[in-house]
């Protein structure tokens, strides 16, 4: 670094191009990396300005679409955004081995968002509850005229809880918000009723904003997996035990349930929707008894078949944000041809399940690694210097010796190498 301060006076005020130079000359970045960072490929310079602040280049992600899914009769193709290997492959894979049984079947709640008020020095907090929850007509006035346009897409203010915790009262406020994400309509709805809040509470209002733990807008897919398919009830029974490990350890329930977001989150960040309150959202959920589970839940039927069930909140939206600013975001729904958040919800969690199947029947055979290492291969090949065919035939050599590693792809690219000379 040659820079001694990262104090820059309107920097914010600059354009990309010109952050960038100020950048390169301040960390010593050469030409080549300079000229990289320029090129913001199909997402426009401006564009990208206009999304986030002292903007300077873009990070692209690679894009893979699952197939052979089956979801509630329909066959989408799924775009999904990741870096991580095999888990497209994944999702392939386990809806492939579940086609014969109908595939994926799934329900939604209403699209419910809550906006919470926090309220303090309430000298009366459980008589303040009763009274706020009579003036819930008052409220829900004053939260619809907020947003008039929510109001005529058939949302808006649906109903109030308030609660008391250790003194302080937080109002509910709960919002269906249609096919938007909704966090821009239930945080303008708490600012405005706020003041009216503190006024009939007695109180002080302060934080006024959504809560991502979104409980009330949840997505719910089933699936079954016929045993024949699955590699027998030996599998079934790896399966089965892997998801109990999960269900009554945090540690593994952690690793397990991140499994379950290596596809919920690639299709949230591939359709521009807000990955953050997604994972936060399901983690959150996660732990509602009081201890940290699994998301998922597995068991097997009368038949011995391993059936799989997913429930999780799912805040995403069609309007608004990424979804419309980013022209590859509204490409990969185009791609989905979903026409409303609800759609695109139960899409997603079934996602999120095939990967979770995916996943577990790995452990419970050949482990992870083998299939995960043998697609990761092509990524070492790539750190070590392969470039074009040469990144497929290095990364075929890893997976025949039986190792993945950068020492041992250079080797072989030099050998590689040799033999064209």
């Amino acid at each position: 670094m040659t820079t001694s301060t990262s104090r820059i006076p309107g920097f914010y005020q600059l354009s990309p191009r010109e952050r960038l130079r100020i950048v390169a000359d301040m960390s010593g970045l050469d030409a080549a990396g300079e000229a990289h960072l320029a090129d913001t490929g199909n997402l426009p310079a401006g564009t990208a300005d206009s999304m986030i602040e002292n903007v300077i280049g873009t990070l692209n992600i690679p894009i893979g679409v699952a197939t052979n899914l089956i979801i509630d009769g329909e066959e989408p193709l799924v775009p999904m955004a990741t870096e991580e290997s095999s888990v497209v492959a994944a999702v392939c894979n386990a809806a492939r081995q579940c086609r014969d049984s109908g595939g994926f079947y799934t329900d939604t709640s209403s699209p419910i968002m809550i906006a919470q008020v926090q309220l303090i020095g309430v000298a009366n907090p459980e008589f303040a509850r009763l009274r706020l929850l009579d003036a819930r007509d008052e409220i829900k006035r004053i939260c619809d005229a907020t947003d008039p346009v929510l109001l005529e897409h058939g949302g808006g203010f649906r109903d109030l809880e308030v609660r008391v915790l250790d003194g302080m009262v937080i109002v509910h406020l709960l919002v269906d918000v249609r096919d938007a994400m909704g966090a821009n309509a239930v945080n303008s709805m708490a600012e405005a009723v706020a003041p009216s809040l503190a006024e009939w509470s007695g109180g002080e209002s302060r934080l006024r904003i959504l809560s991502n733990l979104a409980d009330r807008r949840l997505a719910r897919v089933r699936a079954t997996w016929h045993i024949d398919h699955i590699g027998g009830a030996s599998v079934r029974d790896g399966i089965l035990a892997a998801y109990r490990f999960a269900d009554l350890d945090p540690y593994r329930a952690a690793t397990h349930n991140k499994g379950v977001m290596n596809g919920v989150s690639a299709v949230v960040l591939a359709t521009g929707n807000d990955t953050r309150a997604v994972e936060a959202g399901a983690h959150a959920y996660a732990a509602r008894t009081g201890r940290y589970r699994s998301l998922t839940h597995w068991e097997k039927d009368r038949d011995g078949n391993l059936t799989g069930t997913l429930e999780m909140p799912m805040p995403v939206g069609l309007v608004g944000g990424a979804t419309r600013a980013h022209p590859t975001a509204r490409r990969c729904l185009d791609i989905l041809g979903v026409k409303s958040a609800d759609r695109l919800a139960r899409i997603i969690v079934s996602v999120g399940l095939a990967q979770n199947f995916a996943a577990l029947k790995a452990l419970a055979t050949t482990g992870i690694q083998k299939g995960h290492m043998a697609l990761h291969a092509k990524n070492i090949a790539l750190m070590a210097g392969a470039e074009g065919e040469e990144i497929a035939r290095v990364a075929e050599a890893l997976v025949r010796g039986g190792s993945v590693r950068v020492d041992l792809a250079q080797e072989a690219l030099v050998q590689l190498r040799k033999k064209k000379k």
